[in-house]
This record gives structure tokens, sequence and C-alpha cells, in this order.
């Protein structure tokens, strides 16, 4: 019996996952199959396949043949790399230990890509987060401005306020000022100060002080006393 390994699909509209099968080639995509080998997701970035390897590297054995994704998937999982080894190896090309060691470093450099690839997806999204962010505080800058811009009058408005207050205030003060000092200080001083002076001081020095003076009685009594 021809036999296949290949994708059948579930999921739902969108967002597909795969199992990894075997199934006899005349089966329908999704109808029965043989065995499960794994499965397929190609909704993550990498994708993630989940794969038993001794399985599916005895069914290739067996001649069991892929499709052209799933030889893919196997190819990238190692499967096919250590189905060659394995041939050098029944013709004598390769020791058991040659072909561990060789499919060892395989393994470990494919891990480093997949690792490399990891960390460049990760600045990646680091670096388009970055990006987003400041893109959105720019908006916001941006539009924190246009609110102040609105509510802000134009630079003529506030020059000619500046201007009519500058205008008006030394009218009122010429206008107010002045006017309250000429009339209050000046009549105050003038009525009040100046005519108590004048009008008390020299009454009292010339009626009271001459009069005591010029009074010759104790003199004449004297000179009669003497006689």
């Amino acid at each position: 019996m021809a036999t296949k390994i290949r994708l059948q699909r579930h999921g739902k509209k969108g967002k597909p996952f795969y199992y990894i099968i075997v199934a006899d080639a005349r089966a329908p995509r999704d109808g029965r199959f043989i065995e499960r080998l794994g499965s397929y997701n190609p909704n993550t970035n990498p994708a993630t396949i989940d794969i038993n390897f001794d399985k599916t590297l005895d069914w290739m054995n067996s001649g069991a043949q892929p499709t052209d994704t799933c030889r893919a998937i196997l190819s990238y999982k190692g499967v096919l790399y250590k189905k060659h080894l394995q041939g050098g190896l029944k013709k004598g090309a390769l020791t058991e230990e040659q072909v561990e060691a060789k499919f060892a470093a395989w393994l470990d450099q494919k891990d480093n890509k997949i690792t490399g690839k990891k960390t460049d997806l990760v600045s990646v999204k680091d670096a388009a987060r970055k990006a987003a962010l400041a893109a959105e505080a720019k908006k916001k800058e941006e539009k924190a401005a246009a609110i102040t811009a609105k509510y802000t009058p134009p630079v003529e408005e506030v020059e000619e306020e500046a201007v009519a207050e500058t205008e008006e205030a030394p009218v009122a003060e010429v206008a107010e000022a002045p006017v309250a000092e000429a009339e209050e200080t000046p009549t105050a001083e003038v009525e009040e100060t100046p005519a108590a002076e004048v009008e008390e001081a020299p009454v009292a020095e010339t009626e009271e002080a001459p009069v005591a003076e010029a009074e010759p009685e104790a003199p004449a009594a004297e000179a009669d006393k003497a006689e």
C-alpha cells in the first residue's frame, strides 16, 4: 500500500493548524489516516512544529512519501538529514559515532539559527513598539499645541489691548491726582496754619508784656522815704 506523509487541516477560518499524519495515498485529505506523527502551527512566528522524530524517520525508511509542504517541515526538523546519514552508514561510508556527531553538530547549528531569529524578532518588535509610543507622544503634543493655539488670542489683539491700556492710564492719572492735590492740600495749609499764627501770637506779646514793664511805682516810694 502506498502511503503518504501529509497535513490534515484543523482550526477555524483564518487561523488553521495542521496535523502531520501518515495516510493511504488514495484517502481524502480529511479522511481516515493510519497514524498521527505530530502537528504544525503556522500562526506563530517562527512556526511551531511538534513531531515524533523516531516514528517519522521509521516511516520515511519504510517508503512513505511526504508532500512538498511536509518535506520542507521534515527537512527543517532534520529528519531528511538523519535519513541521509543513515544511508551513508548502510553503505559503510560512515560509522555510528560519525553519524551521531554530524547530526549533533547540525542540531546545534540549527538551534543557533532559531535562537538568532527569535532574538531578531524580539528586537524588531521592541523597536516597533518604541516607534509607536513615540508617534503617539508626538500626536498628543500636536493635539495639545492645537488646543493651546485655539484658545490663545492672536498677537495683534494682545498688542492692541496693550496700546489701549497705555493710552488710557496716563489720562486717568493726570485728570484725578493733580486735581485732588490742588484742591485739598494748599487750601488747608493757607487757611488754617498761617491765620492762627498771625492772629494769636503777636497780640499776646503786644498787649501784656509792655504794660507790666511801664509802671514805675517802686522807685517813687523809695525816693519819698529817702527825703
